[in-house]
């Protein structure tokens, strides 16, 4: 049961919360879009660019919950420190116990639409954003349908099944037509890999249809003369921050089934599933920062106390990151760990404000 204590400290912490995520998002748009502008070329123009962040900004809202979230409780609570109602908290018997609580709860609020956003609104406007752009800066269309992905080179038609990382194709089937569109070549591949020289096809059967016979050819390699550049294919490839925990696991099983390299997925993945647990990490460690080192100073301190332990667990968190992927280290305990360094930090932290 929510009190009328919990409410006023909910409202307090929300409020600051909520402003301090619209004043990051504010600021992240204005230099996107700046860097949008730049972009602005032919069929790109300055509206697809103000659409193109637009659409990018669910993602950033999903990524700096936790240090929006940080910063609007050490403004919040601070802002109570300093008009001293925490402290007529304290000494009306109300345990830091109960305020911790209180904030949890408000922050747990919010946190289930940022989750909403974060897995559903963001994946799906980040890949109409990508789409869009690369479809006005470039002469090649991707179609996705549940048959993989489709485009056309000049009266080639190009089908593929799946785009996999590094630069890799599986399962291509290209279809050649002439002027009077009669298809004049069929070729599947089971692979294709970019190098220096463009695009190898692997394992390569080639259909020629003639008057009144069909030949039939197998190979090994060949080399793919295509105007399909893998700057357009990574529009529609799968990128880590542009799906959902669950489609993520379900391309981490895909890969490993077919002895792709997954480990920098797997970091993605367990990187969601305990997005949550970063955020009440984060709420819990403003409190000691609060009734301790920061309860008498002003907004401005609190702030930049606040931005620095946000940075220093981001780059813990990507260098984390970095370490598991290169050295195949465990993704679930180079994303927990972080988090259990913090919350370490902030138990150590409430230690020595109850001393």
């Amino acid at each position: 049961m929510i009190s009328l204590l919990d409410r006023y400290i909910g409202r307090a912490v929300l409020l600051s919360i909520t402003g301090v995520l619209l004043l990051l998002l504010v600021l992240i748009g204005f230099f996107e879009v700046v860097s949008e502008l730049e972009d602005v070329d032919g069929n790109y123009t300055t509206g697809m660019a103000y659409t193109y962040v637009a659409l990018t900004l669910p993602r950033y809202t999903y990524e700096i919950f936790p240090l929006a979230t940080l910063l609007g409780s050490l403004i919040g609570l601070g802002a109570l420190a300093g008009n001293a109602e925490l402290m007529a908290m304290r000494a009306a018997g109300v345990s830091i116990g109960r305020i911790v609580l209180a904030t949890l709860k408000s922050g747990l609020v919010v946190l289930l639409v940022i989750l909403l956003i974060g897995e559903n609104l963001a994946p799906q406007a980040e890949l109409q954003a990508q789409r869009m752009k690369m479809a006005a800066l470039s002469n090649q269309i991707m179609l996705k349908t549940r048959y993989g992905f489709w485009s056309r080179d000049e009266n080639t038609f190009i089908n593929i099944r799946q785009i996999l990382p590094d630069q890799k194709l599986a399962n291509i089937s290209i279809y050649h037509y002439d002027d009077q569109q009669r298809l004049q070549r069929a070729l599947h591949a089971r692979g294709a890999v970019y190098g220096e020289s463009g695009w190898i096809l692997e394992s390569i059967r080639e259909s020629r249809f003639k008057d009144s016979r069909i030949e039939v050819e197998t190979r090994e390699r060949q080399h793919w003369q295509t105007q399909l550049e893998p700057s357009v294919l990574d529009v529609v490839s799968v990128k880590p921050h542009m799906l959902a925990a669950w489609d993520l696991w379900r391309y981490v099983e895909y890969l490993k089934l077919n002895g792709q390299a997954s480990q920098r997925y797997e970091v993605a993945f367990w990187g969601k599933v305990f997005s949550p647990a970063v955020t009440l990490v984060m709420l819990f460690l403003s409190i000691p920062f609060v009734f301790g080192s920061l309860r008498s100073v002003g907004i401005g301190q609190r702030i930049f106390v606040g931005a620095m332990i946000g940075i220093v667990f981001y780059l813990l968190n990507r260098a984390f990151s970095y370490l598991a992927v290169v050295y195949a280290l465990n993704a679930i305990v180079t994303t927990i760990l972080p988090i259990l360094l913090f919350f370490g930090y902030a138990l150590w932290k409430f230690r020595r404000v109850g001393q």
